[in-house]
């Protein structure tokens, strides 16, 4: 299962706060599969579509999942970095192993 790091999970909160949608999420959707791996189309949704897995924390943060996307980021964490322009970034990386 996705796994994700505090501060992805402060950014998402402070993301779909901004609506005033408490059911809002960030939603993680397979755009195209490679042989590479997949791109992945992120977007601000204001609930979970039928079939998307439902991730939350304690903090309120909520990630929804489509089938394709839950499958390829199983194994993932997702992390938030700030680049050289201060803006923040959202990282997939693998999960150590332990």
């Amino acid at each position: 299962m996705l796994a994700m790091t505090d501060a992805a999970a402060e950014a998402i909160s402070a993301l779909t706060s901004q609506d005033g949608q408490e059911a809002a999420g960030l939603r993680f959707a397979v755009q195209e599969q490679t042989d590479a791996g997949a791109q992945l189309a992120l977007s601000i949704a204001p609930a979970p579509e039928d079939g998307d897995q439902v991730l939350g924390t304690e903090g309120g943060a909520r990630v929804f999942l489509e089938p394709q996307a839950a499958s390829f980021l199983d194994d993932k964490v997702l992390d938030v970095q700030q680049d050289d322009q201060g803006q923040l970034n959202f990282a997939v990386m693998q999960q150590p192993e332990g």
